[in-house]
């Protein structure tokens, strides 16, 4: 039996000079070890391997379970008390200054005047209405709300060089333990690190990267750099922002701190609007801009013999994800399902010859979820 409440994680070692290997070099049906061998150790740094000790902990790897994680909207309700779509628009937000004022009052009245005319319609479908509107002025304001509301808890006003000024939370500063569910969304991935192959999510929030910053995952790409600054350097310039952490993030619908000119620090998107995301509406296709997500997200799914489901729905209008999930999920033989209301009978159509588990999410699991994570026998 393995502890799951050891400080461990996982580095990929390639088999190639390069270290920061890319992953967009293989195709999905090669083998996993493309990645190259795999190594446990503590957090305190790499470590350098001969040819000889890397064919040794490639083949004891290989024995191991790994486990996958897909976290939902339900993760980020449940540890930080984000809004699920169905709360979107709650307008809970404080807006900074008279812009964001009236970007908020003119969403708040179109949503009112829509609500009007469609009393029992969705929010995924006024969302979809908007955007197929021709109206270039609501479909900036509902995907800059969009944003801008799951952002909220992660930017504040503070007092500095002698004036106010706004601050947005980045992935590596000190103070973002005190801020909304990172530390528990901290503690609980935490618990899986020794056996983690990657973490897959249509989330758009930060959590998980606020939760193991740089140090502990990437994109894709090891070592790659985010546009911004860090948490308190002198020059960015000089001291660049690098994701060097060894558990592979794959972002499927995007993310508040991405737009099409790169990936950065913080979620400032969220304050523009001009995030790279898929609108949560009904039959989402992913644009070609997310590619890439979409293939780090198949290997991680190739790789994991276990996955952990938490706070995913199986909405039935999310055709091109589930199927994604039915296809590179294939080798998964055991799925535990962390939900208020756990959606098995989705799951099993998904994965009909998986053995399939359903849990409370904690503390209300009584310890459950604990044991089938330390059910992780050689």
């Amino acid at each position: 039996m393995v502890g799951c409440a050891q400080h461990t994680t996982t580095i990929w070692i390639s088999n190639r000079r390069d270290m920061q290997h890319d992953i967009r070099d293989t195709k999905l049906s090669e083998p996993a070890a493309a990645y190259g061998p795999v190594l446990r150790q503590d957090f305190a740094g790499p470590v350098s391997l001969t040819s000889c000790g890397n064919h040794i902990i490639n083949s004891w790897m290989h024995l191991l379970p790994m486990i996958a994680m897909l976290l939902g909207a339900g993760f980020s309700k449940w540890s930080a008390n984000l809004p699920l779509t169905s709360e979107l628009f709650d307008f809970s937000i404080k807006p900074f200054g008279i812009r964001e004022e009236r970007k908020l009052q003119r969403v708040q009245r179109l949503k009112e005047k829509w609500n009007s005319e469609r009393p029992n319609w969705s929010p995924e479908e006024f969302i979809s209405d908007i955007l197929a509107s021709f109206d270039d002025r609501n479909k900036k304001d509902v995907l800059w709300y969009i944003v801008r509301r799951l952002s909220d808890p992660y930017i504040w006003r503070e007092w500095h060089a002698g004036r106010w000024r706004r601050h947005v939370l980045m992935i590596d500063e000190n103070r973002k333990l005190g801020r909304p569910g990172v530390q528990v969304a901290q503690d609980f991935i935490s618990k899986c690190l020794i056996h983690l192959c990657g973490i897959v999510t249509p989330n758009y929030d930060l959590l998980i990267e606020y939760a193991l910053g740089t140090k502990r995952f990437n994109y894709g790409q090891p070592g790659e750099v985010l546009a911004g600054r860090g948490p308190y350097p002198v020059s960015q310039w000089r001291n660049p922002v690098r994701v060097i952490g060894a558990i592979p993030v794959a972002k499927l619908h995007g993310s508040i701190s991405w737009d099409a000119n790169g990936r950065y620090t913080d979620g400032r998107r969220g304050l523009t609007g001009n995030a790279l995301i898929v609108a949560p509406t009904p039959e989402k296709r992913p644009p070609s801009e997310l590619t890439f997500e979409w293939i780090v997200s198949g290997r991680i799914l190739q790789e994991a013999s276990r996955l952990l489901v938490f706070g995913f729905a199986f909405n039935p209008y999310d055709e091109a994800l589930l199927e994604h999930l039915s296809k590179y999920g294939k080798g998964i033989r055991d799925v535990a399902l962390v939900d208020i209301r756990p959606p098995s009978k989705q799951a099993e159509s998904l994965w009909p010859k998986t053995h399939i588990e359903c849990f409370c999410p904690p503390p209300e699991d009584d310890g459950q979820l604990r044991s089938w994570l330390g059910d992780m026998n050689i």
